[in-house]
């Protein structure tokens, strides 16, 4: 009689975490890093590279006048952030905002033409003109993505078009100026030191940031980008949330208008076609998701100033300023990458 056989023995199994155990601690404790604060991880990414451009030439980067100049610099871009990142909390996306800053700058103008004369009673006369411009086109964004159904990105798209084409039409495609009040409103500071342009951004981000965080508006904005449907279900008007969420980006838009008029003396029709971009950049760079629920105005602000800060460092090392666009598309890039790695490891734990 044959004797039976022992059976094959398997193979012994290497647990999976076990593969590249000398490496995991180190990529895991990375990952916590990047994944686990959002608005840490972005502070410094903003530190590490203001310490570079400090390395290679801190006399002419780390001064008081050149601090002063980042700050101006993003101003304007950060009041029109703030109102993106309530449109990105709630999944959408608005391109419109850099035109709807030109219209509403030149219809100020025009409207401080047909005032005459010069004096704050004529800048806010065109103060009231930028602000209802850009809350009509915020509002005809919201009714358009929240009644009709329309993707926001088709939407703003389109009302870009719309908005900087009937510029150039009320101007025949030549930059106007300002009276000269609110051209010295723009290079006005406190103290003689800190600019109005951006303590009034300081305000809007302190205001915008107490009202994402602190209301109830704030919550309905992260509910309907969290889930536009259980929202609803839950008894939030979302279509009417959405309508006052892209007609406060609209109003911020305007506001925008008339501080690149106070900063720059002119419309400057063609010198405001990235602003979407640069804004729509920071706001993700700064945290805020795409996909929606996910954002704070700290964020945003850390954010914005990282394409200011690159700009600023390349002009003052010498370099050419066009190598901020790489630089911030990638930052970009990577600010994506963590975020859906957050939403995975949120859905995913293990």
């Amino acid at each position: 009689m044959t004797q039976a056989s022992a059976p094959p023995q398997e193979p012994e199994r290497i647990p999976a975490a076990a593969v590249g155990a000398d490496r995991a601690p180190v990529w895991s404790s990375l990952q916590r890093r990047l994944l686990g604060g959002s608005n840490a991880s972005i502070l410094l990414i903003l530190l590490a590279i203001v310490a570079v451009f400090a390395a290679l030439d801190s006399s002419a980067f780390v001064t008081v006048t050149n601090v002063r100049n980042i700050a101006v610099d993003v101003s304007i871009l950060l009041v029109m952030a703030v109102g993106a990142t309530f449109v990105i909390i709630t999944s959408g996306i608005d391109l419109s905002i850099g035109a709807v800053l030109v219209f509403s700058g030149v219809v100020a103008v025009r409207a401080m033409e047909a005032v005459g004369g010069d004096g704050t009673g004529v800048a806010l006369a065109g103060l009231a003109a930028a602000l209802a411009s850009g809350i009509a086109w915020g509002v005809l964004n919201g009714l358009l993505v929240a009644k009709a159904r329309l993707n926001p990105l088709i939407v703003t798209l389109g009302t870009l078009g719309m908005a900087f084409g009937l510029a150039q039409l009320i101007t025949t495609g030549i930059d106007l100026s300002p009276p000269e009040s609110v051209g010295e409103f723009g290079i006005g500071r406190i103290g003689g030191e800190v600019p109005y342009l951006v303590v009034i951004a300081a305000a809007v981000a302190l205001l915008g940031g107490i009202v994402l965080a602190k209301t109830r508006f704030g919550r309905y904005t992260y509910a309907a980008g969290s889930n536009f449907e259980a929202a609803r279900r839950a008894g939030i008007a979302v279509d009417q949330h959405l309508i006052k969420v892209y007609g406060i980006a609209g109003f911020l838009a305007g506001l925008g208008g008339f501080l690149a008029l106070a900063r720059f003396s002119s419309t400057t029709i063609a010198g405001h076609s990235n602003d979407n971009l640069q804004v729509i950049a920071g706001v993700v760079i700064g945290g805020t998701s795409l996909f929606g629920g996910v954002g704070t105005i700290v964020g945003t602000t850390i954010g914005i100033l990282i394409p200011g800060v690159l700009q600023n460092g390349f002009v003052v090392v010498g370099t050419q300023p066009f190598w901020q666009e790489v630089a911030v598309g990638a930052v970009l890039i990577v600010a994506v990458y963590l975020d859906q790695m957050r939403r995975r490891r949120r859905y995913n734990p293990r």
